[in-house]
């Protein structure tokens, strides 16, 4: 069972979220939040599965929970998916950097919506290829931060390497394993070993880590 915790300070958008869930057999919502201390409060409590969270509210917004949820190690299966009306906006991408395991616009169509919830429970980025490429050319043009230092790319083998920048760049799974003649399973192997040696909770934080790191540079370096 796929445990939610719903975080949104519109009381209607949280009632027709999980109107939508409650449908599923495979998912309970096991709690609702109207501002962002108390949803941190009740993921503490109850543990979910995924937290889907709103981008902007009251106490603390939707980066900060993120932020926090990300630095406690008792958290560490919750995966934050952030709720936002603006599609790709700068606070997406700071909730990405956060640790969000991803985004959703509010007015997705209902199949999505649930699809994108069991992606998240299962540990996974909802980060298609399509929208890795947006963060590329939208936000990862910006400056970058002068202290990201390498950020630990030593630790990671040359087909590692290769494995991640080309999850920067867009490429799926699948696309990886054409690229580097290589099976689809190895080519997720090298991607989830980089991201247990660089600290990153998901395919997100690696590809905002690959652009910061100076391994990829934003114009097709």
């Amino acid at each position: 069972m796929i445990r939610v915790l719903l975080v949104d300070d519109q009381p209607l958008i949280r009632s027709g979220f999980r109107a939508l869930l409650d449908l599923e057999d495979d998912i309970e919502v096991v709690a609702e939040a109207g501002d962002g201390g108390e949803g941190l409060e009740l993921a503490r409590e109850h543990l979910p599965d995924v937290a889907l969270v709103d981008i902007r509210m009251p106490v603390l917004d939707g980066i900060e929970v993120t932020r926090r949820v990300a630095a406690d190690p008792a958290l560490a299966g919750v995966h934050v998916v952030i709720l936002t009306n603006y599609g790709l906006d700068e606070y997406v991408f700071d909730a990405l950097r956060a640790g969000a395991a991803g985004f959703l616009v509010k007015d997705v169509v209902p199949e999505d919506f649930l699809h994108a919830v069991r992606v998240a429970a299962r540990g996974d980025a909802l980060l298609a290829p399509s929208i890795t490429r947006k963060l590329i050319n939208r936000y990862l043009t910006r400056p970058l931060p002068a202290d990201t230092g390498r950020r630990g790319l030593e630790q990671l083998t040359s087909r590692e390497r290769e494995a991640v920048v080309l999850v920067a760049r867009g490429l799926s799974n699948d696309e990886i394993a054409d690229h580097m003649v290589i099976s689809p399973l190895t080519a997720k192997t090298h991607v989830n070993r980089a991201m247990a040696k660089l600290h990153a909770r998901d395919r997100a934080q690696l590809v905002v880590i690959a652009y910061e790191s100076g391994l990829v540079a934003p114009h097709g370096g």
